[in-house]
């Protein structure tokens, strides 16, 4: 017989009292693993982590959801497949890298689209959020309603000042797999090449890439800022994280349970989002702490840029008038 120690006995009471849940309940019915790319300390998983705990308390320990950041269960490719099969239950992700799957989950990342927040989020929880959101039905994946933020998107060079649309020429940008970011960026006359976001730090290190973009959240809980020097305030595109499951796991439990799972997951994105708002605007001033310069660029012209380039009338044509209808409702007319 296994006897229990006084400190073994000190700290399960210790847990029966901070979460009575877990001491009444047996063990988890239903353990949902959410994985994604970015870092422990990024919004997105600091309020998942407060989605578990009132998961766990209001199932009554019924549902387990553990994070996993920072690539823990395999690149974002990985954790797709893995979703799809049913072996990963929730996956954070940009709707522009999921359109490698389902093409028109990238177009709230259009390029410089959205003047502000307000309109990114009249758009995704709006008609168009509710038009991607039917288009992963198809592909028997189920996104929660509530997109999570991650921040418009900014050019960190390690080599030169980015100030104008010429400056990106011959520039060898870090991009995510995504045609929508590299069509972007080739129509500036830059040179994206695409490097998992894992090894991107090594590739500004050796110069296989120049510079790289991310929101400044994505900046800072990485630590891109070590390997860059200049960052250009283009906020050429907004990025969101959806949250999926797959049918196959999402079908199986009981509804009851996934009404709190869900109601949670969305309560926990309106909560995340001015959280996320304000540690971008806030890390800027510790960046520049860091060394880091900033730069103030116009972004009017970088748009006219694209527009001559014939940017969005390729997408347009590529999302299709609908889909397109349903962004220029809320960016105002791109084309």
């Amino acid at each position: 017989m296994v006897k229990l120690t006084r400190r073994a006995l000190m700290m399960a009471t210790s847990a029966s009292v901070a979460m009575p849940w877990v001491a009444r309940g047996a063990a988890p019915e239903y353990r949902l693993k959410f994985g994604n790319i970015v870092g422990a300390d990024h919004p997105l998983n600091v309020y998942m982590e407060k989605v578990a705990e009132k998961v766990a308390k209001e199932t009554d320990g019924k549902v387990e959801i553990a994070v996993y950041p920072k690539n823990q269960l395999g690149s974002d490719a990985d954790m797709l497949s893995q979703l799809r099969a049913g072996a990963l239950e929730l996956f954070g992700q940009s709707g522009v890298i999921l359109s490698t799957l389902v093409q028109v989950s990238g177009i709230s990342g259009v390029g410089f689209a959205f003047p502000d927040s307000d309109k990114v989020w009249q758009a995704v929880d709006g008609p168009l959020g509710k038009h991607i959101r039917g288009a992963f039905e198809k592909v028997n994946l189920y996104v929660f309603e509530r997109c999570y933020d991650h921040g418009f998107r900014h050019v960190l060079s390690a080599t030169k000042p980015i100030k104008t649309a010429d400056d990106f020429k011959g520039f060898k940008i870090r991009v995510p797999a995504s045609p929508l970011w590299t069509s972007m960026f080739k129509a500036f006359g830059a040179s994206p090449v695409t490097i998992p976001w894992a090894e991107t730090y090594s590739a500004l290190q050796t110069r296989v890439a120049d510079g790289l973009e991310q929101p400044v959240v994505g900046i800072y809980v990485d630590k891109m800022f070590e390997v860059g020097k200049y960052v250009s305030e283009t906020r050429h595109m907004w990025d969101g994280l959806w949250i999926l499951t797959s049918h196959k796991v999402w079908d199986k439990i009981p509804s009851n349970l996934r009404d709190i799972v869900e109601r949670n997951i969305n309560d926990g994105a309106l909560q995340q989002r001015p959280a996320a708002a304000k540690m971008n605007t806030d890390l800027e001033a510790e960046l520049k702490g860091k060394g880091l310069e900033f730069i103030q660029v116009n972004r009017d012209e970088f748009r006219n840029k694209l527009k001559e380039a014939g940017y969005y009338s390729e997408w347009q044509k590529r999302y299709g008038d609908e889909a397109w209808s349903l962004l220029e409702a809320t960016s105002g007319k791109l084309t």
